[in-house]
């Protein structure tokens, strides 16, 4: 089955088609990040006049790289939420207008489900059950006991900011541009990680929350007001925030992962292109007995928002009876 699936939540104009699942047979991503890299952040009006421009182009080029035609698309997959309303209404209205006029079934996805299936795409096999997967990005935190296909339990979640956000807020702090983690990470690599004690928010179960993690590090920057022209300083700092997130997320998925014992970890969304990250979750479970085989996506495009994890989630949808 190939699916064309669309996927605008935010600030990416993402049109793919995907086959059966996993098969990648075009990702096209037409990127807004230098437009709101001026602003520091994304402006949502802005956002969806971007997607209106690019939409069409999209199709036309994911369709060419593909190399099939729309007699040969058996299903049409779409972004529902959450996301921005504007940009979520440009996908939609789109997908369903090509849907009419293709005669093609049309399904909607839940944008973080599209992240939770962005680790099968180029899968020779596919995972099995249950799985546990985080979900980082910039608007959510989310962390999935997946049982099988449509039998997903959300067992965490953030009860404010995410750590995408609170990348992207304290990379302005320091003053190193939008997006943030990318940045951060980079900086960070010259730093002490134990130089800033910040705040690790601890809390009852499996939920998460960055915004006292923020407010330390807009603090920890006014009292020091003097060391921000100290190139070690800022890396110092830098180093010691993506610690302490770090320490959040893995602290959070190693207690989950001794509750439900899982065959599979996955680590997903923006965030999930974090190297640092990866590695301190990956020696983290290789202390678990029994540890589960590690995840994130195959490639750093599937990584942030793009609509061939939207086809994938699309394609599992429509295999369940009733959908």
């Amino acid at each position: 089955m190939k699916i064309l699936a669309i996927e605008t939540s935010c600030d990416e104009t993402a049109v793919a088609v995907v086959e059966d699942g996993r098969r990648v047979l075009a990702n096209v991503i037409a990127s807004q990040v230098v437009k709101h890299a001026e602003t520091g952040g994304v402006v949502p009006e802005v956002a969806a006049r971007e997607h209106i421009k690019a939409m069409i182009p999209c199709v036309q080029e994911a369709l060419g790289e593909a190399g099939v035609n729309e007699k040969e698309i058996d299903a049409i997959a779409v972004t529902r939420e959450p996301g921005l309303v504007g940009s979520l209404i440009v996908g939609r209205m789109t997908a369903a207008a090509l849907a009419f006029a293709w005669d093609k079934p049309l399904t909607e996805v839940n944008h973080i489900h599209g992240h939770i299936y962005s680790t099968w795409l180029d899968l020779e096999k596919e995972p099995e059950f249950p799985i546990l997967v985080l979900t980082v990005s910039g608007g959510h935190n989310d962390l999935v006991l997946m049982r099988g296909h449509g039998d997903m339990d959300l067992i965490g979640e953030t009860l404010d900011d995410a750590a995408g956000e609170a990348f992207d807020k304290t990379a302005r702090l320091l003053g190193l541009g939008y997006p943030g983690g990318p940045a951060i990470e980079e900086v960070a690599k010259g730093g002490n990680s134990e130089f800033a004690k910040f705040p690790r928010g601890k809390m009852e179960g499996f939920d998460f929350s960055f915004s006292g993690l923020k407010t330390a590090v807009l603090y920890f920057l006014q009292d020091n007001e003097g060391s921000r022209e100290d190139e070690q300083f800022m890396k110092d700092v830098a180093a010691s925030f993506q610690e302490t997130v770090a320490d959040i997320l893995v602290g959070r998925l190693e207690d989950a992962v001794k509750k439900y014992k899982p065959r599979e970890v996955h680590l997903t969304g923006g965030v999930s292109a974090n190297r640092y990250l990866r590695g301190r979750i990956e020696e983290m479970l290789s202390r678990v007995a029994e540890a589960p085989v590690f995840r994130f996506p195959i490639k750093m495009a599937y990584c942030t928002d793009n609509a061939a994890m939207i086809g994938a989630a699309g394609y599992f949808k429509l295999r369940q009876p009733g959908k």
